[in-house]
């Protein structure tokens, strides 16, 4: 007895037989079907039936291509992502009637032949005759199937595209013998299921289920009669039966499909009538693919997360690998970014910074302790268009954002003081720190620093003579002090500590072995430098950033994510050391503007040469921030300039980056706990001159450009001065680099 399928219909052995049967006796005439002539076939009958034992033995049908979601903490969207968009659903899922609609208008016997439909061959061969051309067609919708199979496949390279699709013979025999062997291990429901969500039906919606929702916004499940005609009329040219661009042809196109359904039996000539009076009704939903689409300005960190995606290893070996898993999608991505912190970063973003500013801002916060990116935004949109950009400013270049980062100013200050103390410096530790110094030789983990060109640097104002001990010197982010520390211990200490935080370029590079680096003179990213302060709020522990909670597949199957790396950067009481100089930076320092009601809060300020860059970076046990303010071009000196609608004779780092900080913490921490930091005693030495460079409100973060002599006097009595430590006289050795409109390094 024959062996049966499912569905009926011969053995796989039987249709292989009658196939070459028919395709040996009639010649070409099959290639005549949809070939407009056999001349052209450029393969012979004989030798495609010889050659069909040779065709794989194996379809390899790839998993569907479908949108990824991208999802906040708490599992809110923040963006759908797709190379192309398809939700893959199951059969119970899709409406009956478009079941019924396109076995209708497609394979009106699907459920009565085999792989080969004999009958519809014969059918069409004797139409086409008549016609004298290819009036009709005879592939199955299995293998329809198949083809399409094909072009999934080759994805987006036209060569590959090309060759799934080419009309020749030997194409064709290899589609009916993948045919053949997919309704022999599939059956026709699970065929039906997969046509219908592969299949492309226009408007850039591949699949029922995304059909659906793009022209109707309803479920696949959901579908009437007539809307279910619509779409299965729209398969067969998907640009001439739009419903959205030519409405009449696709009404025409329906009532096609609608009178198909009825001579079949599916519905009556009556409901068929009725459905084909009926007007067409979209419910249009227009495409929201990619990071553009982002909710709450997450944008940028929704292109952060896909630059993860692909280049960490643990998505693939290679970078094709991870493309390729990426673009197939289908996967829900639970990231780290916090609703609320989000939320926040972007109402204090736009309170002070306007995206038609001159200047930008960007903002990034993450959580000590486990490296968690909570919020990451900036005042020009993730865009195209006028005071839009694709650039993350709060990131390194690898990673989406500018060429080279940007100066960090005087935040840099805190890891020099943080090397001294593990060095055995005191917290008390006393520099002469004069008005201004030339820059001293220096050794560093090579050979010494020879300032050769004789640059100098000098403090913000006249007022600000030494000595000062590491308190106040912080507070008053006084430069010479921290010239004269790295003079002391030298520069192998902080960029080895630099290092254990993580705190390269935005360009990549490691840091130079040169003093000015005490001073910010290099590029950094937001994000560097809030998760290098947050190993202070974690008392010494450094942990690599981390953008990525869970990734799982279309099909339930959780993959690796990237974790957080955490080591012992410096000791404990060295980082409660450096939380007690930098809590008086916002208590009575240049970062007053910046602290947080109710809760225990430290910081830094920063500006650079001619007030190009200003920076805040701050946390409190819980919380770690960065603001940087400043041109991407570095092409805007920021005095008298309007910024959010205030004007600015002077930016400085407590001034504008600082609120933004503030504002951007409080909303953050909300109804969050507020746990004190561990902090040390660090006594203030008695000064004969207690009005001796007294703050005057600046932001002293960046060289200063004056000229007068040091005072080398001693005001602390009983404190020893390191000797050798005194400068004297030359120019500002600051930061005078510039960038171009395009991001790239200016000469």
């Amino acid at each position: 007895m024959p062996k049966k399928r499912s569905g009926g219909g011969l053995s796989t052995t039987q249709q292989a037989a009658k196939f070459l049967g028919v395709a040996a006796l009639s010649g070409v005439v099959l290639a005549g079907i949809a070939l407009p002539a056999a001349g052209a076939l450029g393969l012979a009958t004989k030798g495609t039936v010889e050659g069909f034992d040779e065709i794989p033995s194996n379809l390899k049908t790839p998993p569907l291509s479908q949108r990824t979601t991208i999802l906040d903490s708490k599992g809110g969207l923040i963006a759908s992502v797709y190379s192309r968009d398809r939700k893959v659903v199951p059969l119970k899922d899709i409406s009956p009637y478009m079941q019924q609609a396109i076995v209708a208008i497609e394979d009106a016997r699907f459920y009565k032949h085999g792989a080969v439909d004999l009958k519809g061959i014969l059918r069409a061969m004797n139409r086409n005759v008549q016609s004298g051309g290819t009036a009709q067609g005879a592939s199955t919708l299995t293998q329809q199937y198949v083809k399409n199979v094909f072009v999934e496949e080759a994805g987006d390279d036209p060569d590959k595209v090309a060759q799934a699709t080419q009309q020749t013979m030997g194409r064709k025999i290899q589609e009916l013998k993948y045919a053949i062997q997919v309704e022999e291990e599939l059956g026709k429901k699970k065929i039906l299921e997969n046509y219908l969500n592969i299949t492309f039906f226009g408007q850039q919606a591949y699949g029922i289920e995304a059909a659906s929702q793009r022209y109707f916004s309803k479920s696949a499940k959901d579908l009437t009669l007539e809307e279910s005609a619509l779409l299965a009329g729209v398969v067969q040219s998907p640009s001439r039966f739009d419903p959205v661009n030519d409405a009449a042809e696709a009404t025409k196109r329906r009532n096609i499909v609608l009178q198909r359904m009825a001579d079949v039996g599916n519905v009556s000539q009556k409901a068929a009538d009725k459905a084909k009076a009926a007007p067409i009704k979209l419910r249009v939903k227009k495409p929201k693919n990619g990071c553009i689409t982002a909710t709450s300005g997450a944008g940028f960190f929704c292109d952060y997360v896909r630059h993860v995606f692909l280049t960490d290893p643990v998505y693939g070996k290679t970078k094709e690998d991870r493309a390729k898993l990426w673009n197939r999608g289908g996967l829900t991505i639970r990231t780290t970014l916090d609703p609320q912190s989000q939320q926040s970063v972007q109402n204090s973003i736009a309170q002070h910074v306007y995206k038609s500013d001159k200047v930008a801002t960007a903002v990034t916060l993450v959580q000590p302790g486990t490296g968690r990116i909570m919020g990451m935004g900036q005042s020009k949109p993730y865009g195209f268009g006028n005071n839009e950009t694709q650039y993350n400013y709060s990131v390194n270049k690898d990673m989406g954002g500018s060429n080279y980062g940007f100066p960090s100013g005087s935040t840099f200050k805190p890891f020099v003081a943080a090397a001294a103390i593990e060095r055995g410096r005191p917290a008390t530790q006393v520099y002469s720190s004069p008005y201004e110094m030339p820059y001293p030789t220096v050794q560093t983990c090579d050979k010494p620093y020879v300032n050769t060109n004789g640059e100098s640097v000098p403090n913000e104002d006249e007022s600000e003579r030494g000595p000062y001990a590491l308190k106040e010197a912080m507070a008053k982010s006084v430069n010479t002090y921290f010239i004269q520390m790295v003079q002391d211990i030298g520069l192998c200490p902080v960029t080895q500590l630099t290092d254990k935080l993580g705190v390269i370029q935005g360009n990549g590079a490691k840091l130079p072995q040169t003093p000015a680096i005490a001073l910010g003179t290099e590029g950094m990213s937001p994000l560097t430098m809030a998760s290098a302060y947050a190993t202070f709020a974690n008392r010494g522990t450094y942990c690599t950033p981390v953008a990525i909670m869970s990734v799982s597949k279309a099909n339930g199957r959780a993959l690796p994510v990237p974790k957080t790396s955490c080591s012992q950067a410096m000791s404990p009481t060295t980082a409660d050391t450096v939380n007690t100089l930098l809590r008086g930076v916002i208590d009575s320092g240049t970062g007053k503007q910046a602290g947080l009601q109710s809760r225990d809060s430290a910081g830094k300020t920063g500006t650079t040469d001619f007030r190009k860059n200003a920076w805040f970076v701050g946390y409190t046990p819980n919380m770690s921030g960065a603001v940087w303010v400043g041109s991407p071009t570095q092409g805007v000196r920021m005095e008298n300039i309007t910024i959010g609608g205030v004007y600015q004779a002077k930016v400085y780092g407590g001034q504008v980056p600082g609120p933004i900080w503030r504002d951007a913490m409080t909303g953050a921490l909300s109804g969050v706990a507020a746990p004190p930091f561990n902090t040390v005693n660090i006594p203030d030495p008695q000064k004969s001159d207690p009005d001796k460079g007294k703050d005057k409100g600046r932001d002293h973060g960046r060289p200063g450009d004056g000229g007068s002599k040091p005072d080398n006097g001693n005001p602390f009595p009983g404190i020893t001065i390191p000797p050798n430590l005194n400068g004297g006289n030359g120019n500002n050795g600051g930061d005078h680099r510039d960038r171009n409109d395009d991001g790239t390094q200016g000469p």
